[in-house]
């Protein structure tokens, strides 16, 4: 049977539940347990989907084609798991699917209540991803204690040590300890509250992270346990770290493992960090560096692009370098000039994203990257300016993408209505041409690449899979004006209908691919595309290291 940990939050949100719950399971892992993660969302949405990244973060996609939140990006490159549908579930979801009962009359007329039905059906979620290959499920509650639309979720896991037993549940709560400095000293009244919040619901945590700017002292611990029911072994530092790579480290030298095997009676083994040294030591000794100009309309919060950003570095791990970062308002690149812009730059980065606004900045930037023979990369949204930019500038078309411009002249880049999903074995169709909110290609698809091209060289195998999240697609009609000009299209669909990557065979590195690479890079398996692009920015820089990818 399944053991399972519930970490909650308390105090201030953004604490980091997700790294905390990432890091716990590649410390288990590491111990030689099979271990699976879970995020439950108090907010009523359905699914992350539809959410503002500026105030959300990223949309994370699993290869079945569900959007979620960014922390299931944490969840899979910190352990060896692969996310799905059950992974991630909101209020909204478990709401949903009891309403539709009640519609059904699943419920035989009964009173549909918060409890048991909206409990009963969370308790269903958590025990759906606890299949006989895991040892440990680790389930991650969005939100802080206190906040009235997790209350649902704070009974669900409550009643769920009384139905699967006291010694199959852990309680884990994540709080702050801020560090004042006009007094000099680490105060713990507000984990002392949000503990006392917690054990209003009925929880008594088992373990507290307790997260600051610095090691607590045994006295500051002693304080924790004494007024919150706990021995002092339970307090636990989440001490700021360098790179969020070192918190597996950091638990397991606090003896978090330990303290977890003993309350849960776990068979671990002594836990093997030796890839997660390595991976900190190329983060905190880099060889080499480069500077990256990320060029998106999302740079006011960074979490929008979570899972970039991590790829990136973990291209830098990969070459043994630092990634500098230059945060780039595409709205500003033509006000500014690009020329100025990109100053120093090593390479362009040119992300995915949705609606017209700053696509011009994206294509100027493009532009740069082609003429100045800068190292380029281009995702989804970004790939698709590649090849607006190309089809103005080299193929003289007056042309644009039909999701900026419904009437133009020439859509390079349209809506299409079909296509072929192998993972249902069946056609998806669009109801309508100007259906914003239409069905996606999402999830993980394959594709086939062309043998000689720099992707080809750069994967190694000729066929791939690949995660996308997107709606509009490379014209055909336009595929014999583009090649004649210059322009290869190194990756296709397996029935030749969908374009996938493409590539200048004249440039040093020029990528462009429809589909979501960052969502399967890991620290410890960088992904190749990133790893070539770093490569190949770090050679542009200057420099020549004898690495290998």
């Amino acid at each position: 049977m399944s053991k399972f940990i519930f970490i909650t939050g308390g105090v201030v949100s953004a604490l980091g539940k997700g790294i905390a719950a990432a890091s716990i399971g590649a410390l288990l892992e590491a111990g030689g347990l099979r271990v699976a993660l879970q995020k439950l969302d108090p907010y009523i949405n359905v699914d992350p989907g539809t959410l503002s990244p500026i105030e959300h973060g990223e949309v994370y996609v699993t290869d079945d084609g569900c959007e979620t939140d960014l922390d299931l990006g944490h969840y899979e490159r910190f352990t060896s798991i692969k996310t799905s549908f059950s992974n991630n579930y909101t209020a909204g979801r478990i709401y949903y699917d009891v309403i539709k009962k009640e519609r059904r009359g699943d419920y035989l007329g009964n009173t549909v209540k918060v409890v048991p039905h909206i409990t009963d059906d969370i308790k269903k979620a958590i025990k759906a991803v606890a299949t006989e290959d895991c040892d440990v499920v680790i389930v991650e509650i969005g939100g802080t204690v206190g906040d009235i639309e997790g209350l649902p979720f704070l009974e669900a896991i409550r009643q769920f040590r009384y139905d699967v037993g006291r010694e199959n549940v852990l309680y884990l709560h994540l709080t702050l300890v801020p560090y004042i400095k006009t007094a000099g000293e680490l105060k713990t009244k507000p984990t002392q509250h949000s503990v006392k919040e917690l054990r209003k619901i009925g929880i008594q945590p088992d373990i507290l992270l307790c997260r600051a700017d610095r090691k607590l002292t045994n006295e500051v611990k002693r304080k924790i346990a004494i007024n919150c029911n706990l021995d002092i072994d339970a307090v636990v530092t989440a001490m700021d770290v360098e790179t969020v790579y070192e918190i597996p480290l950091y638990f397991e030298s606090e003896g978090l493992d330990k303290l977890i095997k003993k309350k849960l009676l776990l068979n671990l083994s002594q836990a093997d960090m030796s890839e997660w040294t390595e991976v900190v030591k190329k983060v905190k000794e880099p060889k080499l560096e480069t500077m990256i100009a990320i060029v998106g309309k999302y740079t006011g919060l960074k979490d929008s692009y979570k899972s970039l950003i991590e790829a990136l570095t973990h291209g830098g791990i990969a070459n043994s370098a630092r990634v500098n970062l230059r945060w780039v308002d595409s709205e500003e690149v033509k006000a500014k000039g690009v020329d100025n812009i990109m100053s120093g730059v090593d390479g362009i980065f040119v992300p995915g994203g949705f609606g017209s606004r700053g696509i011009e900045g994206k294509i100027e930037a493009i532009r740069y990257a082609r003429e100045e023979q800068i190292p380029f990369f281009g995702i989804c949204l970004g790939m698709q300016c590649a090849v607006i930019e190309f089809s103005r500038n080299v193929c003289n078309l007056s042309a644009n993408s039909t999701e900026f411009d419904i009437d133009t002249e020439n859509p390079v880049i349209h809506l299409i209505k079909k296509w072929y999903n192998p993972r249902e074995g069946k056609i998806e169709e669009r109801i309508k041409e100007s259906e914003m909110g239409g069905t996606m290609r999402l999830g993980a698809y394959p594709c086939v690449l062309k043998e000689g091209t720099q992707a080809f060289k750069i994967y190694g195998i000729k066929e791939i899979s690949e995660r996308h999240r997107h709606r509009y697609e490379f014209n055909n009609k336009y595929r014999d004006i583009f090649t004649k000009n210059g322009f290869v299209i190194s990756g296709v669909s397996p029935n030749n209908e969908l374009v996938e990557v493409v590539e200048l065979s004249d440039h040093p590195w020029f990528l462009g691919c429809q589909f979501h690479p960052e969502f399967r890079s890991k620290p410890t398996e960088p992904h190749p595309l990133f790893k070539s692009f770093i490569k190949a920015s770090i050679k542009n820089k200057g420099f020549f290291p004898k690495l290998s990818g």
